[in-house]
């Protein structure tokens, strides 16, 4: 299907062209990209209402802003799709988030416009503040400039940067996108006080009454300019609670304003331009702008899938028999279960209650499971302070979203052995939001940490028996269960539970020469490798070890003692992971044998469908069977009886 951009779009190829539009010709243009990006997105898919909602200020900035020169930092960036059509990648953006093909997010390597990888959020003005000081110190004039939203501006990081930059006297622009919204609706304070401040009739009436006031009084010997100043910032002081914290932090705070309307945003983009230090911009924007249905739900259209633009039918593949659940909602309804069997439960998770399917517990026991906003390291910190209590915590934090609270797990979870059940969802990889998401590294990074248990479901029953496991009261050592993003394999999942024996893995299968290693899904390619390998008349053995800390030591010592050429299989890095672990214990041992670890290599992974990955990344069924097959010398023999 051949997606045209609009009249005028077709011809902006870069931000040089876009300044070439009449000031009046914007709204034209607005409508154009919103539309285009509503065009590809339905039929190629990716994140949706996010870049709906920035459409105005995607073009406001390019239109004000010499950029690349004035450097551009979208917080996150899944709502710079937008930018990206902007910057001379229209006609790649069907490519967007694709196998080889652009990048999900802005990314530095993809374009000068992109001066910043992001992925992750709450970075964008702590790398603004840094592109300005050292602007400052070079003598450059150029501006930097962060977009940041309300959402991840509850993060800690985003105020530790706005405390310095306020004493750093750096030129710099914090636009905040306020729309309620993350990936699900906001939660805390600082989003009622962004709402009182947005909504408020009083502050609202009598800032425009001000700035009228201010332009007609005569400015001369009797009423100087500061006098004006000093008025404004007198009625500012009474009526506008921003000046309570954003003007606290020394930045100059302007706004609200209607972040949709694109010959305002102009004009006040072009006015704070020439104004020097740190300033805020508060800006109020609806994710999903320009789409009723998107308006509508939020959470469902930030990143639907392929859908009909004009019915807004999303497509769901119609299966023809009983499917598997995703590991997440495994998790969510088990939440339930267990929570209505031991009154201690309590569930945790930083501002992924739909991600992590937490949210079927928030819906039925609000009392007793929070999201935390963007907060990773409260989150952690304050499971930590609930299991001080006799609480028994799951704490869900995506795998790569879990490398900011480390810290916190080391020092107030590890180092005083409470029990806190940490869910890693997205372990491993993830797909076609690529690198800032992957769930590569939790393996080595939470195998290092004394008093540490770490655990990997290899279908959706284990994961029920891991999760029964870690809240017994029993268990007293932190409990780390990490499943990847997806489906299972098991459509009749919902088995009784049973207390699993920490550290002890399981025999699956006997056989001859070569036994293959599985930690946590990857089982599941091992199996079917196994199922294909007897075919070729070779039969190895199948050992599901279940817990990487403590290791299954008995049946390590089984397996190197009765064969000598094993595999190990991961859904994570090779350096320091499960097939690490394997060969520590074997040259603790003294053991000798042949052995390969397969799982993800020691480089970054880009973006693509988890089958393209896995096969690029060389632990899939296809690889298992290929690494069986060359331990086996199966390609030797064949070769031998050719010759002959």
């Amino acid at each position: 299907m051949e997606i045209t951009p609009g009249k005028l779009l077709q011809n902006i190829n870069s931000p040089d062209d876009l300044k070439k539009i009449s000031r009046e010709e914007l709204h034209q243009v607005c409508s154009e990209l919103r539309q285009y990006i509503i065009d590809v997105v339905s039929v190629h898919g990716g994140h949706f209402g996010a870049s709906l909602g920035v459409v105005e200020l995607s073009v406001a900035l390019h239109y004000i802003y010499n950029t690349p020169y004035d450097q551009l930092v979208w917080d996150v960036g899944h709502q710079a799709y937008g930018h990206k059509i902007l910057t001379g990648r229209r006609d790649n953006f069907i490519t967007n988030r694709k196998y080889k093909g652009l990048s999900g997010f802005p990314k530095r390597s993809e374009s000068e416009y992109d001066t910043f990888g992001v992925g992750h959020s709450s970075t964008s003005i702590s790398a603004a503040l840094g592109m300005a000081m050292a602007s400052k110190y070079k003598g450059e004039n150029r501006k930097s400039i962060a977009v940041i939203g309300d959402g991840s501006m509850t993060a800690g990081m985003a105020f530790e940067a706005m405390n310095h930059a306020g004493i750093a006297d750096a030129d710099m622009l914090v636009i905040l996108n306020d729309n309620c919204m993350s990936i699900d609706p906001n939660v805390g304070a600082l989003k009622e006080y962004l709402t009182d401040i947005a909504t408020s009739p009083t502050y609202n009436k009598v800032r425009d009454d001000i700035w009228k006031l201010l332009g007609k009084l005569p400015i001369g010997k009797t009423f100087t300019r500061e006098m004006a100043s000093k008025l404004e910032h007198a009625v500012k002081g009474v009526v506008n609670k921003s000046s309570n914290l954003f003007e606290a932090l020394n930045f100059r705070y302007f706004g609200p304003i209607d972040g949709h309307n694109i010959t305002k945003l102009v004009d006040t983009l072009k006015d704070l331009k020439n104004i020097p230090g740190p300033k805020l911009l508060h800006i109020v924007t609806v994710k999903g702008k320009g789409y009723a249905l998107a308006e509508k739900d939020q959470t469902k259209w930030h990143a639907p899938g392929l859908f009909d633009k004009i019915t807004g039918e999303i497509y769901k593949k119609q299966p023809t028999a009983p499917q598997p659940p995703k590991y997440q909602d495994v998790f969510g309804h088990t939440m339930i279960e267990l929570a209505e069997m031991n009154d201690k439960i309590m569930g945790v998770t930083p501002a992924m209650p739909s991600g992590s399917s937490l949210k079927f517990m928030m819906d039925k026991m609000p009392h007793r499971a929070f999201d935390v906003g963007i907060c990773e390291q409260h989150a952690a910190t304050l499971s930590a302070g609930l299991a001080t209590q006799g609480m028994k915590v799951f704490c869900n934090i995506y795998s790569s979203f879990m490398q900011r609270a480390y810290d916190q797990v080391v020092h107030d979870i590890a180092i005083q052995k409470l029990p806190v059940t940490l869910c890693l969802d997205r372990a491993g990889l993830v797909g076609d939001d690529g690198p800032t998401h992957h769930g590569c590294y939790d393996i080595p990074y939470f195998r290092c940490i004394p008093n540490m248990i770490i655990a990997a479901p290899m279908n959706e029953q284990e994961l029920r028996n891991m999760m029964y496991t870690s809240q017994l009261e029993s268990t007293k050592y932190p409990f780390v269960i990490r499943y990847p993003r997806g489906e299972g394999v098991m459509p009749e999942w919902k088995t009784a539970f049973e207390q699993l024996t920490i550290g002890k893995g399981r025999k699956l299968k006997d056989g001859e020469n070569i036994a293959i290693l599985t930690f946590g899904h990857p089982g599941n390619f091992a199996q079917a490798a196994i199922r294909e390998l007897r075919t070729n008349g070779i039969n190895p053995a199948h050992y599901d070890l279940r817990f990487v800390k403590p290791i299954d030591e008995d049946l390590l010592h089984e397996v190197f003692t009765n064969y000598n050429k094993v595999i190990t299989v991961e859904d994570g890095t090779v350096v320091g992971g499960f097939g690490s672990a394997v060969v520590e214990f074997m040259a603790a041992h003294h053991y000798n044998a042949e052995i390969k670890i397969l799982g993800i290599p020691d480089r970054i992974v880009e973006h693509g469908t988890l089958k393209e990955l896995h096969r690029e990344c060389e632990y899939d069924t296809e690889a298992i069977v290929e690494a069986v097959k060359n331990m086996s010398n199966i390609k030797v023999k064949t070769e031998q009886m050719l010759m002959g």
